[in-house]
C-alpha cells in the first residue's frame, strides 16, 4: 500500500486490486472477514519468489484481522519429503509470519476420494485407460477440439468398480486414471476432461502406504480451499486459465462455501533462478554447496547470506501487487537490503590488502572508543586498541597520487578513523618498487572527539592494530547467473564461475567473538555477515551486498 496526502492534508491509502476486491466483497456482505492460505508443495525449498506470495497472503490476514493457514499441498509422494516441510516452516517464521493452522492436503484424502466417487455417480467422471501420451495427443489444440476418449461412456457402475479397484491397488502406475467429464471442445484446454486422479505406488510422508491413488493438484486444491472456508484463494497468473476448473470442482462437489480465486503477477528478478526444479538441479549436480548456499535465491540461502527479513518484506511491499508479469531488477532488492543495513549494521574496520604503518613518535598502546553506526537510532561505541604499528589498505597510500587524492601520501596528512591525524614521513619499498612499510608521525592533540591540533584534513582512512587483530575469511559473492547472451537459454550455461571468491583479511579483534548471523558494514567495502561455518579458529564472513547502490544511482 502507498500513502498519499490529499488536498486537505489527510492521508489517503492507495490499495492494490486484491484489496479492492476484498473491500467490495465485505461491502456487499459476501464475507465478514478474510481467510487466506499459503499452499506450498513440500518438494523443495522456498525461494525469493515465494516471499511475495507469503507477504500477500499473510498481509491480507494482518490488514483485515483475518486468518491465514499454512497448508502443504502434498499430493505427489514421489517428490515430497519431510525435510522440505520443516524448511518451509522455518522460512515462514523467519519472515515474521504466523499461520493460524498448519494443514496438509493429505488430511483431506478421504474427502477427496468421496468427492471423486460423487462425480462418478453424477456421470461427471470416468476411468480412462489411455496413456499419458495418448491423452495429450487427443486433447486437441487452441484451434482444434479434442477427441473423446473411447472410455468416456463407461457406465457409472463400471466406473465405480474400476475406481475402487484402482484404490485397492489392482493396477500399475499409469495403467488407468480418473478423468473429469466436462467438454472436449472447450476453448480452455484445462476443461477438456482433465485427469483428477492417478495411480502412484509410493509411500507418502504423511499417510504412509494407505493410498496408491492420488488426486491431481487442480482437483485437490479447490476442495482444500472449500473445506477450510478460504474466502480468497490468491495465486499467481499461471493459474488464471485453471480458474474455470477450480470453480467447476467446487460447484460439482456441492460445497456451500465458494472460495474466490484471484491471480496476481509472480515475482521475477533479473538473472535469478526462480524455479524449484532448476534450484534442485543446482544442488543435486553440486553447482552449489546446498539449498542454503549464500549464492542461492532460496529463502534459507538469502538468510545465510545475511539479508534481513525486514528488507525482504520491504522489497515485496515496494514491488507491489500487479496483474501483469514483469521482471524486477536484482539491484532493487539489493537497494532494500542496503537501506535496512545502513541503519542496523554496526561498522567495523577490515583491511583486505594490508600495508604496515609504523608511528615513530607514539609509544605504548591505548583503547579508543569508536562509534558503531552513525545512522542508528541510538549511538553506541566499541572499544578498539591502538598502538604504534597498524595496518591500512594498500590503496590508501600512493607514492605519486592522482589529482584530488585525499588519503595518505608522502608528506601528506590523513586522519585515522576514530584515532589521530598522522603525517607520512617516509616509506620503504622492495626490489620491485612495491611499498612494504610506511613511517608516520602523529599529532598528539588531534585525537578524535578532542581535536585541538588546529590541523584540517580531508581524508579519513580505516586501520587495524597490527598487534591486536583478527584474521578472517571473507567470501566475496556475486550473482550466480551471468546475463543471457547470444540466445543462451540453458541456465547451466550461464553459471558464473566467479560467483564466490574466498579471500583473507585483517579485522578488528572484536570480530573474533562475533556470533553467527551478526551483520557488519566493513567500512568502504560492503556489508557482511558471520557465516555458520565459523569456527573458534576461523571467523567466516559472507558478503551481503556492496556499498554501491546501482539501483538508486540510476
Amino acid at each position: 500500500m502507498e500513502e498519499n496526502k490529499t488536498t486537505d492534508g489527510n492521508v489517503e491509502v492507495s490499495k492494490n486490486f486484491i484489496e479492492e476486491i476484498i473491500d467490495n466483497d465485505i461491502a456487499e456482505g459476501k464475507i465478514t472477514t478474510t481467510v487466506t492460505r499459503f499452499p506450498p508443495e513440500p518438494n523443495g525449498y522456498l525461494h525469493i519468489g515465494h516471499a511475495k506470495s507469503l507477504c500477500i497472503n499473510f498481509g491480507v490476514k494482518e490488514k483485515y484481522h483475518g486468518r491465514c493457514n499454512l497448508r502443504f499441498d502434498d499430493t505427489n509422494p514421489v517428490k515430497e519429503d519431510e525435510e522440505y516441510v520443516e524448511s518451509i516452516k522455518e522460512d515462514i517464521e523467519w519472515l515474521g509470519f504466523k499461520w493460524d493452522e498448519m494443514l496438509y492436503a493429505s488430511d483431506y484424502f478421504d474427502k477427496m476420494y468421496d468427492c471423486a466417487v460423487g462425480l462418478i455417480k453424477k456421470g461427471l467422471a470416468y476411468v480412462c485407460d489411455l496413456t499419458a501420451d495418448e491423452i495429450r495427443d487427443t486433447r486437441g489444440t487452441l484451434v482444434e477440439p479434442g477427441k473423446n476418449s473411447p472410455y468416456r461412456d463407461r457406465s457409472v457402475e463400471e466406473n465405480l468398480k474400476l475406481f475402487t479397484e484402482m484404490k485397492e491397488g489392482k493396477y500399475a502406475d499409469g495403467e488407468k486414471v480418473l478423468r473429469a467429464k466436462i467438454d472436449m471442445a472447450s476453448p480452455n484446454l484445462n476443461m477438456r476432461d482433465p485427469v483428477i486422479y492417478r495411480i502412484v505406488h509410493a509411500s507418502h510422508h504423511n499417510t504412509g502406504d494407505k493410498w496408491c491413488i492420488y488426486p491431481m493438484y487442480d482437483f485437490a486444491h479447490p476442495i482444500e480451499d472449500a473445506i477450510e472456508g478460504i474466502t480468497h484463494s490468491l495465486c499467481t497468473l499461471e493459474f488464471e486459465d485453471h480458474r474455470p476448473l477450480y470453480d467447476w470442482v467446487v460447484d460439482n462437489c456441492d460445497f456451500e462455501a465458494k472460495p474466490r480465486q484471484i491471480e496476481f503477477a509472480r515475482l521475477n528478478i533479473t538473472d535469478t533462478v526462480m524455479s524449484k526444479r532448476f534450484l534442485k538441479k543446482l544442488v543435486e549436480d553440486k553447482f552449489v554447496e546446498g539449498w542454503d548456499d549464500p549464492r542461492m535465491p532460496t529463502l534459507c540461502g538469502i538468510r545465510r547470506r545475511g539479508y534481513p527479513a525486514e528488507a525482504v518484506r520491504d522489497f515485496c511491499e515496494r514491488v507491489g501487487v500487479a496483474k501483469a508479469n514483469s521482471e524486477i531488477e536484482q539491484s532493487y532488492l539489493e537497494a532494500c537490503v542496503r537501506d535496512n543495513l545502513n541503519k542496523t549494521a554496526d561498522r567495523a574496520m577490515v583491511v583486505f590488502d594490508p600495508i604496515k604503518v609504523v608511528i615513530t613518535n607514539y609509544e605504548g598502546s591505548e583503547i579508543l572508543s569508536v562509534e558503531n553506526n552513525p545512522n542508528a537510532e541510538e549511538m553506541t561505541y566499541r572499544q578498539v586498541r591502538f598502538s604504534n604499528e597498524i595496518y591500512i589498505e594498500r590503496g590508501d597510500f600512493e607514492i605519486v597520487p592522482p589529482p584530488k587524492y585525499h588519503r595518505l601520501k608522502p608528506d601528506g596528512y590523513v586522519r585515522l578513523k576514530g584515532a589521530y591525524i598522522v603525517k607520512c614521513d617516509g616509506y620503504e619499498t622492495d626490489e620491485n618498487g612495491k611499498v612494504t612499510l610506511v613511517r608516520c608521525s602523529y599529532l598528539p592533540e588531534s585525537k578524535s572527539g578532542h581535536d585541538e591540533s588546529g590541523v584540517k584534513v580531508k581524508g579519513v582512512v580505516q586501520w587495524v592494530d597490527a598487534n591486536d587483530n583478527a584474521r578472517v575469511t571473507v567470501r566475496k559473492i556475486s550473482n550466480l547467473l551471468l546475463p543471457a547472451v547470444d540466445g543462451v537459454t540453458d541456465f547451466t550455461q550461464r553459471l558464473n564461475p566467479d560467483s564466490m571468491k574466498v579471500v583473507t583479511a585483517v579485522a578488528e579483534s572484536s570480530l573474533k567473538s562475533a556470533p553467527v548471523g551478526a551483520r557488519f558494514q566493513f567500512m568502504r567495502s560492503g556489508y557482511f555477515v558471520v557465516d555458520k561455518n565459523t569456527t573458534p579458529d576461523n571467523v567466516v564472513f559472507n558478503e551481503i551486498v556492496e556499498l554501491k547502490d546501482s539501483f538508486n544511482n540510476k
